[in-house]
């Protein structure tokens, strides 16, 4: 009788859903989800009906602690952790944040790295992430109320920031590549590795418009240029959102970090920004909108203020501009504790005012989670704040968990995980972009491509061997072997020579020098290849701020010299590699240099006297075999510069587009930059012959032929510059309107087309309205923006 007792109470009264090992759900003896537990068939649980219908159904059931828990994105790595053994657990501050705060968000919960302090061993593979997430999904269905799945949020800005995942070059380095095909193939395989192990919003792209290269994120975004790096930031967001989010393979793109956080005063990090209002509208703000137009769906706030407002406290720019104007429908997330950060900004007195002050101003999500709190409900129990803004915030959030198909099956495959992520495919696309984004600054008589029948190859500096010093911030540990250095490019690609490899210095550290066993180490070699420049590597003895940007501190040198939180007063070489560099070029043999570097730095003496310099940015974990690949020959280069690139911190800002129709020298030299935006050699040549631009109604069609005459295939980058000649407000004395990067085998020509629409030739006019005025336009077409090589004029009447 005892035995048939137990029998009938495990028959009814087990947890509803239950989970078996690979992620799929299924349903209760009733034949749906009860998500609530109250035994019948709710709106909101039911797939047939209408996304609205099934959210007002759970707005109409939610309290209003529970509305505002779906407000707050908290530290996700916080809430699992792993013992000796292996074992993953769950922690009690994960339920005790679902108990008590109803929080509905989590952030960064796989991410891994010094400041999270997950390493290789207690952080989590993909089999682990996805078990573990769907342990997560687990919980928050069977033991909330409401059973309301989680959002899992992911940094995935050159990769998802995971254990075992992908590592792409970094974005400045990806735009070099000028191909918003390849950018989307990037995007599409970072959501798949990021999806299949439970999350749901990748934090990227980056769309700041960088024109103070001191600043220390210039690695993350596209470079100088608005309609450059909306293209490719727009490509980004077609890749990890897909044409379905709900597919199980994408996922939603937060847009970062919403506006002029690229030109910060002084170069430092979240300084206050100087612009005026069109400058913000027509360059700066520009890539944000055309990613908004390409479907993005959420987006995070700034750190840093505008003419005195902080972007996150700011409703011209969240609701009037974004929403209203762009037609933006996802949601707005501050970055980490902006909130909090308003009242340091000294416009909140404290949580409760900053918090009502950012809800008010149109943002939805409070990354860090302080301040969409209990003080928020209280603010709105209190009458300060009205129940409706926080419902109109909780509904942008909650529509999207139902268009993601997560409250009808939040879990994840683990076989899929463990078996789609990091793959020989991926790594190979990953190579490819690499190659891509190399960018060839001078090859002085053709010193490159190196021979393959070289016998004696040195390899030196402190960039040419170290793992995490070529990945760039936003990394997670990678395990043994799983990057390719250029050293180990370098022997794979000659596999008979002899390549001897000697550090010579560090970055920063000026006591680790080998200098002199690394010129004997050169004076034995055919060819030097030195590979110098800047890290962004963080290791477990840095410190960091509260938001996770690093501090530089006096217990040990590290090669760290970019990456959030590291401005730089200079762009000069730090450490010991000028002298490094003259003691090898000394020696008297054929020297290339290699620049791995998240910013540009100071190649004055080196563009004098090096003959072969090549800049690959943080080119990931294929980045060793894409950089000989280019040494070598087997790739012909045609990466182009993404900005320009300066001859001296003094000249700061030299951005290429600028407003003057001139700029005169300084006492002390050229105000020209080093090497200007679009620039790149190739292997090969191209010509340029026959523009034609044919006004037709509402656009203009713009061709030119295109030749390769050299003796390579190769591809060029075709550039579209457009100059207003006469309007009603300065406008750019030239503006990158349109680009197309083709393939031409030798002696191939091809017809390269473009079009110009009512966006490309607008002005936003002295009443801040967008209109086209009449009259001329000069359309120039070239190989960079100081390498035109066909112009001419049209009308708009």
């Amino acid at each position: 009788m005892r035995k048939q007792k137990i029998w009938l109470f495990l028959v009814f009264f087990l947890p509803v859903i239950s989970v078996c090992g690979d992620g799929v759900y299924k349903k209760s003896g009733k034949g749906f989800r009860d998500l609530n537990k109250n035994g019948k068939l709710d709106p909101y649980e039911n797939p047939a009906e209408s996304v609205e219908v099934r959210l007002q159904d759970l707005l109409r059931q939610m309290t209003l602690e529970e509305k505002v828990g779906q407000l707050a994105h908290t530290l996700g790595w916080n809430y699992y952790e792993k013992d000796e053994n292996g074992q993953v657990r769950l922690t009690d501050l994960f339920r005790s944040d679902l108990k008590n705060r109803y929080i509905g968000c989590f952030w960064a919960t796989l991410r891994a790295d010094p400041w999270t302090r997950k390493t290789l061993r207690t952080g989590l593979s993909p089999r682990e992430a996805a078990e573990m997430t769907n342990a997560m999904q687990r919980y928050a269905r069977d033991s909330t109320r409401l059973g309301i799945p989680l959002f899992l949020a992911e940094e995935c800005p050159h990769g998802h920031m995971a254990i075992g995942t992908t590592v792409f070059p970094t974005a400045i380095g990806r735009a070099s590549t000028w191909n918003t095909e390849l950018e989307e193939r990037v995007a599409e395989i970072v959501a798949l590795e990021a999806r299949l192990q439970g999350g749901h919003i990748g934090y990227g792209p980056v769309l700041d418009v960088a024109r103070e290269l001191r600043w220390s994120r210039v690695e993350e975004g596209y470079g100088e240029d608005p309609f450059l790096s909306g293209s490719m930031g727009s490509a980004y967001v077609r890749g990890l959102q897909g044409g379905n989010v709900g597919s199980g393979e994408n996922v939603i793109a937060t847009l970062k970090h919403f506006t002029a956080y690229g030109v910060p005063e002084g170069g430092h990090n979240a300084g206050m920004a100087h612009v005026g209002v069109r400058e913000l509208l027509t360059e700066l703000s520009y890539p944000f909108e055309m990613a908004v137009k390409a479907g993005a769906l959420s987006l995070m706030t700034a750190y840093n203020e505008v003419d005195g407002i902080p972007c996150t406290a700011n409703p011209f720019l969240t609701n009037q501009l974004l929403r209203d104007q762009w037609g933006f429908s996802g949601f707005v997330v501050s970055d980490l504790y902006a909130i909090d950060g308003l009242m340091s900004q000294r416009v909140a007195a404290g949580r409760d005012e900053a918090g009502i002050l950012a809800l008010r101003s149109g943002v939805d999500s409070d990354l860090g989670g302080n301040c969409f709190s209990a003080d928020l409900v209280r603010a709105c129990r209190e009458g300060r704040l009205a129940e409706a803004d926080i419902d109109r915030a909780v509904s942008r959030i909650l529509r999207l968990k139902f268009k993601m198909g997560l409250f009808d099956n939040p879990y994840v495959k683990v076989k899929k995980a463990e078996k789609l992520i990091g793959t020989s495919g991926h790594r190979e696309v990953a190579r490819e972009v690499a190659r891509q984004s190399v960018v060839s600054l001078k090859n002085e008589n053709q010193l490159l491509p190196l021979s393959k029948e070289v016998k004696r190859v040195a390899v030196i500096g402190p960039n040419a061997d170290n793992v995490y010093n070529q990945l760039g911030d936003y990394t997670a540990p990678q395990a043994p072997g799983s990057v390719i250095t250029v050293l180990e490019g370098i022997r794979q690609k000659l596999p008979g020579a002899e390549v001897r490899y000697v550090k010579g210095c560090a970055v920063r550290d000026t006591l680790d020098t080998s200098i002199g066993e690394a010129c004997e180490t050169a004076k034995n070699s055919d060819v030097v290849v030195v590979v110098l420049g800047g890290s962004s590597a963080r290791d477990f003895e840095t410190d960091f701020l509260e938001t996770g940007a690093a501090v530089a501190n006096e217990r040990k040198v590290s090669d760290m010299e970019s990456g959030e939180g590291f401005d730089r007063i200079g762009l000069s070489l730090m450490g010991k590699q000028v002298e490094l560099l003259k003691a090898l070029y000394a020696t008297g043999r054929p020297v290339v240099l290699v620049m791995v570097q998240g910013r540009p730095l100071e190649l004055n003496w080196a563009a004098e006297h090096i003959p072969a310099i090549l800049t690959t940015w943080y080119p990931g974990g294929e980045g060793g075999r894409a950089i000989a690949d280019v040494l070598f020959g087997d790739y012909n280069p045609a990466g182009r510069l993404p900005l320009s690139y300066p001859r001296h911190v003094g000249q700061l800002p030299v951005y290429y587009n600028h407003k003057s129709a001139e700029r005169h020298d300084y006492v002390e030299g050229t105000a020209a930059p080093l090497y200007p935006f679009g620039f790149g050699l190739s292997y090969t040549t191209f010509v340029y012959e026959g523009i034609d631009v044919r006004v037709e109604g509402d656009s203009v069609r713009v061709s030119v032929d295109v030749k390769n005459v050299g003796g390579r295939a190769g591809d060029e980058v075709v550039q579209l510059y457009l100059r207003d000649e006469q309007a009603s407000v300065v406008t750019p004395f030239m503006q990158l309107k349109a680009f197309q990067r083709v393939h031409l085998t030798s002696g191939e020509s091809r017809r390269v087309e473009f079009v110009l629409t009512e966006e490309h030739l607008r002005v936003l006019d002295t009443s801040l309205n967008w209109r086209v005025e009449p009259g001329w336009f000069t359309v120039m077409i070239g190989a960079s923006s100081q390498d035109i090589r066909q112009r001419t004029r049209f009308r708009i009447d």
